[in-house]
């Protein structure tokens, strides 16, 4: 089962991204280094709900 998740930079603190996971098979949560545009860097990117 696919869960829809949010992403949150770990600097600014907003909602940039949205992916999916599979909630079975991943059970922690999901972190990536995405672009942020409001930081306008690379960061480290959280799963939030």
């Amino acid at each position: 089962m696919r869960e829809i998740i949010t992403l949150q930079c770990g600097e600014c603190k907003r909602r940039n991204y949205s992916s999916t996971r599979n909630k079975k098979k991943q059970t922690e949560k999901l972190e990536i280094r995405k672009y942020c545009p409001f930081c306008r860097k690379h960061t480290a990117h959280k799963e939030t709900k």
